[in-house]
């Protein structure tokens, strides 16, 4: 995820170095149903004070209450390290026992994970939503265990649409482009803005690909990166968004998608992709946001619903420690809604359950919650059971912004990252 199409205030921050959290202690021997479990757990929150201990401590001091002799030690380590640290731990014989990362078909591919039948009822299993379970499956059995997810729909600043005189938000290419220059008429900074950059442009990019008919992968889990659909997207882009002024002051590819989100926040982004904590957000300075499925191309008609993106943190359970009934009972109890709503809400996140989802966190969703929950139950995700997702992200990442630029070639650059996942893949 990276995943992440949330979540990037928490790639800073003081929040660098291991947290050991309350609630755990004791010694890391014993197996089976004794012992401590060491969960190494990514860190959501940008503070000290919306810090997921907080979270961590509840649970696993509840956990160990009801399971005398279970014990539960966790870390917190900053999204930009957890995956690489991980690794590094599994490789060096110190893997936890359990994971919360952005990441998991690379140790599923070299079997060093427990399958969700080890360590899961089969009602816990049949329990996750179906595109996140898909999402989480290498060769039919369930190895990454979705635990928080998103989706992402196209906002709107409602008061800059109303001065701009857009009456109605857009659903095809050319209506966000004819709404993107009455924006830019009215001298709003960024009529559409268009996160390119490194920190996340492999979620903006799948956005635009899907809504042409194309995207990261064919019908048969193949990577099609410079199919023919995406080449005409980025052409589009280039030709009717980017080279007329219609994206702002900044050049997509050095626009990271944390910028552009801050941006909206100051009331200066008429249009952009975002997720549910950015509309919890814009609601709290009192920003008016409209919210509807990413437009369409103008081939494929405003009466097509392309899918929309979504994305999950995976929780992953190791085998190297071989405690795998203390994981059992600690997922099954983690993953009880109470537990899994509490800690999607408290970070404006959708849970990746379906009984949580009917039973959120507060006695219920918002509407715009509601909206994303609805978009996530039929969104595509990443390609993250390809182990070679990995290196492809960051190929995407650092290259799609290319295709836009002045001068550039959007087939060229596509080509060029197609050849770079083919050569991945041959390394994994």
């Amino acid at each position: 995820m990276r995943r992440k199409i949330f979540g990037a205030a928490a790639t800073a921050v003081v929040l660098g170095l291991l947290i050991p959290l309350s609630g755990c202690g004791g010694s890391d021997d014993g197996a089976g149903d004794g012992g401590t479990l060491r969960l190494v757990a990514a860190e959501y929150g940008d503070t000290p004070a919306t810090s997921s201990k907080a979270y961590w401590d509840k649970v696993t001091g509840n956990f160990t209450a009801a399971n005398p002799g279970i014990k539960v030690k966790v870390q917190l380590l900053p999204w930009a390290d957890i995956d690489r640290e991980v690794s590094r731990m599994v490789k060096a014989g110190k893997a936890p026992d359990l994971a919360l990362m952005g990441s998991y078909s690379d140790f599923a591919d070299q079997g060093k994970l427990y399958s969700a039948e080890e360590v899961l009822s089969v009602g816990a299993e049949a329990n996750f939503l179906q595109p996140l379970a898909e999402a989480g499956t290498v060769n039919s059995r369930l190895y990454g265990l979705p635990f928080v997810a998103s989706s992402r729909l196209l906002f709107y600043n409602e008061a800059l649409f109303a001065k701009a005189g857009v009456k109605k938000p857009p659903k095809t290419w050319s209506d966000l482009k004819a709404a993107a220059k009455a924006l830019k008429d009215k001298d709003v900074k960024y009529p559409y803005a268009m996160p390119l950059g490194p920190e996340e442009a492999h979620a903006e990019a799948l956005i635009w690909e899907l809504s042409n008919g194309g995207g990261y992968a064919d019908n048969s889990g193949k990577y099609s990166l410079d199919s023919e659909q995406n080449t005409g997207t980025w052409q589009w882009v280039k030709d009717n968004l980017v080279t007329p002024g219609l994206v702002g002051p900044t050049p997509p590819s050095r626009l990271n998608r944390a910028d552009a989100f801050a941006a909206f926040l100051r009331g200066e982004v008429g249009m952009l992709n975002g997720y549910p904590s950015l509309a919890h957000q814009a609601a709290e300075k009192g920003i008016d946001v409209g919210t509807v499925a990413m437009p369409v191309s103008d081939s494929l008609g405003a009466g097509e619903s392309p899918p929309t993106v979504g994305v999950a943190d995976w929780m992953v359970a190791f085998k190297q420690n071989d405690r795998r009934a203390g994981i059992g009972k600690f997922l099954e109890f983690v993953y009880q809604d109470k537990n899994l709503s509490d800690f999607a809400g408290r970070y404006h996140l959708l849970p990746s359950t379906s009984s949580a989802a009917r039973t959120p966190a507060g006695g219920g969703l918002s509407q715009t919650d509601e909206d994303f929950l609805s978009a996530l139950r039929t969104a595509r995700l990443y390609p993250v059971n390809d182990p070679s997702w990995v290196t492809v992200s960051d190929t995407i990442k650092r290259n799609i912004g290319r295709a836009v630029e002045p001068g550039g070639d959007p087939k060229a650059v596509l080509e060029d990252i197609a050849a770079k996942a083919v050569e991945a893949g041959k390394q994994n």
